[in-house]
């Protein structure tokens, strides 16, 4: 069985970036016989500085995945902040994701659940893989049929992370889908002036790494310009890297 690969720029910047990334991830698809997961976030909430750009907003980023699932046949991930926002956009999406400073908010776990959507939780920068059965619990009890669990690092001291890759066989005894972030677990969190930095020289061995221990998916944010990205720029993976990375690790 394949592994499950979920990739997309951070933020949804404008249109032509969208179909940019999403025809290169069909392209994938067609080669390796994938089912890559389509990922962009309509609003980034949780942006360190209140001039950080955050993208479209809920309903023209919604309406602007949409199109990119018409037009490509992909599956699409965003994620939600908000409880309120669960409804609309699991009409649009495949999987809702939870942030992982949000992952303990009843509410918005239940709101996700009652969607009927795969949930997939994002481990907190400050929990265990084994404090994540109780997230798990919730979206179980609220309904949902299948929810994944994605770890990307602990706080490590001031604006940096390290990974405990023991996390991932932990999360298994809570779901059969456990995701390594190979991304977001090379941030340096604020320690940009104002943004989050990071390290993306370590993203293909963070991939890896995680293979060894058992992960069964791959997240990565990817962008044709990592270095011009509007948001995450420092711990994404160039687009036109990522075919080498995927055949790696199949």
């Amino acid at each position: 069985m394949k592994p499950i690969f979920i990739a997309g720029p951070c933020v949804i910047e404008s249109a032509e970036l969208l179909d940019t990334v999403a025809a290169r991830l069909a392209a994938l698809n067609c080669t390796y016989g994938l089912d890559i997961i389509f990922k962009a976030s309509f609003d980034k909430a949780n942006r360190t500085s209140i001039r950080s750009f955050r993208g479209p907003g809920l309903e023209r980023g919604l309406q602007m995945l949409a199109d990119i699932k018409a037009r490509y046949g992909l599956r699409l991930l965003t994620d939600i902040h908000e409880s309120c926002q669960a409804e609309a956009a699991g009409q649009v999406v495949d999987v809702l994701q939870i942030p992982a400073f949000l992952c303990r908010q009843t509410d918005l776990l239940v709101a996700a659940a009652r969607t009927g959507r795969v949930v997939n939780i994002k481990k907190a920068q400050f929990l265990s893989g084994d404090d994540m059965r109780y997230p798990v619990e919730k979206c179980r009890e609220a309904g949902a049929r299948e929810v994944w669990l994605t770890e990307r690092g602990n706080m490590f001291g001031y604006n940096n992370l390290v990974v405990d890759f023991r996390n991932l066989p932990a999360m298994k005894a809570y779901t059969d889908t456990v995701i390594m972030d190979c991304t977001h677990c090379v941030q340096r969190p604020g320690a940009a002036g104002g943004k989050t930095g990071g390290d993306r020289q370590f993203i293909p061995a963070m991939a890896l790494a995680a293979k060894a221990f058992g992960a069964t998916g791959y997240f990565f944010e990817i962008h044709p310009q990592p270095d011009a990205a509007l948001s995450d720029g420092p711990n994404m993976l160039p687009l036109d890297e990522l075919e080498t990375v995927i055949t790696s690790l199949l």
